[in-house]
């Protein structure tokens, strides 16, 4: 074969080799001499091949054209509407397309939407696409110019299968994904603007690629009261939505969420609490060093709210973490680990940082959670999380308690010297802490910033005061004789 015979048969083109011979003699004449027939040849086909793209992912809404292959997953209804100043109705097809890396919503109009709707297109097949993307209603769109079946490409996904949460676009529907349900949330009702009341929840899914949160609409809301946290379910037939520049996986009348018996891995990658800034929306994880008693509080609208606050340490550092409303209520207790997902940083006590997990956020008692995993802090690069694992006996917190035995030298009543690190096995001794008070009620918590201390104490303290007490240790408890 010829240079140019060669050069045509790499194109994926609809232009015939005898059209294609003929532009590339117009190229050679334009060019005055200055290009051989194989030089035009390789400049036609680079302007043919312009706007072709590797995968779905590279598609982007400001291209003037775009040619990719993608397996179709789903076929929409086929709708039709009025155009302006035409007597005939336009018509409309909807076809969600993907390919390994990500979905896109593919617009057929009217001949071509007829022959969709007619049988002409089946979900399965894989088709060359050729036609002009643009932001739709439900995302990434592409209004096609040209589609064919390519019978010999392959694209290893299944319609409706293989989604995971990490995989999971804009637009797409009849997602079936597999995961662990990491927190429940109660069913609320509102108000339909045809006057009848419809009812939501939500879910908070996570598999081995991250986490997702599925809302339950109508019938399919009493599903968060029936399913416990570190249970493994299914969604069927969901479609994905964006409320709050988040994803959300949404399951109406024609989806289901059904327990399969299946072992999902779950590992939080949460940011670590020292790099995290305010205002931010972040996910942090790690062990709870202290907890504060559910409070009370009057709203400007005469109702009653209420808020807990606990403290969290992961391998970094340590934050205040303020649990508002319902999850006040968690059993969360000093020494679990925690994932609280989607809480915002703001200006805490004494400019401190502090989480703050409102309605949008969830808070996920990792070990309620069944192959949930964590990862070691030494394991864990820059990027990564701060881990889990890292605490246990040899990081300076207890697992009963949840505080730090205190590693303070102090002079015991028998005179000698002992480094009390032993958890609260050595006998009672003399010990001086100052520290901030983290938790108040019985026993009062005092944070210095390195450590935690239990006191017993009868003095009225506040959150946020840092008082100094003196006292004997004894099974890591200080009974405070004084308080100053």
């Amino acid at each position: 074969m010829g240079a140019i015979e060669d050069i045509y048969g790499d194109l994926e083109t609809d232009v015939s080799e005898e059209e294609f011979r003929e532009a590339v003699e117009e190229k050679v004449e334009q060019m005055g001499g200055l290009a051989d027939e194989e030089t035009a040849a390789m400049l036609l086909a680079h302007e043919l091949n312009e706007g072709e793209v590797e995968t779905v992912a590279d598609i982007e809404p400001g291209m003037d054209e775009a040619k990719f292959i993608a397996k179709v997953m789903a076929i929409g209804e086929l709708r039709t509407f009025e155009r302006d100043g035409e007597d005939e109705d336009g018509r409309v097809i909807n076809v969600d397309a993907a390919d390994e890396t990500a979905s896109v919503r593919l617009a057929f109009w009217d001949g071509q939407a007829v022959d969709i709707d007619e049988g002409s297109l089946e979900v399965g097949d894989v088709l060359r696409v050729k036609g002009r993307p643009q932001d739709g209603y439900n995302g990434l769109e592409v209004s096609v110019d040209k589609a064919e079946p390519d019978d010999d490409a392959t694209i290893d996904i299944e319609p409706g299968e293989g989604a995971t949460a990490e995989s999971l676009t804009m637009g797409q529907s009849d997602v079936n994904l597999r995961g662990l349900v990491l927190d429940t949330d109660t069913i609320r009702t509102f108000d339909r603007d045809d006057g009848s009341e419809g009812r939501v929840s939500n879910l908070l899914l996570g598999d081995e690629t991250g986490r997702i949160r599925v809302t339950l609409w109508d019938d399919q809301a009493d599903r968060a009261e029936e399913i416990d946290p570190g249970t493994a379910v299914e969604v069927v037939d969901g479609y994905v939505r964006e409320r709050d520049g988040s994803l959300e996986l949404h399951v109406g009348d024609d989806g289901a969420v059904d327990e399969v018996e299946d072992s999902v891995a779950f590992e939080p990658d949460a940011d670590p609490i020292e790099r995290v800034e305010i205002d931010e929306t972040v996910d942090i994880a790690g062990v709870v060093r202290s907890t504060d008693p559910v409070r009370t509080f009057d709203r400007d609208d005469g109702s009653e709210g209420q808020v807990r606050n606990i403290r969290l340490q992961d391998a970094t550092g340590d934050i205040r973490v303020a649990l508002w409303g319902d999850k006040a209520d968690k059993e969360i207790a000093p020494g679990d680990e925690v994932l609280a997902a989607d809480v915002e940083i703001q200006d805490g006590w004494q400019d401190d940082k502090e989480a703050s997990a409102n309605w949008a956020s969830s808070v996920v008692v990792l070990d309620d959670a069944a192959s949930v995993g964590t990862t070691p802090a030494d394991e864990a690069g820059d990027d990564e999380h701060a881990g889990l694992s890292s605490f246990g006996s040899d990081g300076g917190e207890s697992a009963e308690s949840g505080t730090s035995s205190a590693s303070t030298t102090a002079t015991t009543g028998s005179g000698s010297d002992s480094d009390t690190t032993g958890g609260g096995a050595q006998a009672a001794e003399q010990v001086e802490f100052t520290g901030t008070v983290v938790q108040t009620g019985d026993p009062v918590v005092l944070d210095n910033g390195e450590e935690t201390m239990s006191v017993e104490t009868s003095e009225h303290v506040q959150l946020g005061q840092e008082i100094t007490v003196r006292g004997l240790l004894d099974d890591g408890r200080l009974d405070a004789d004084d308080v100053f």
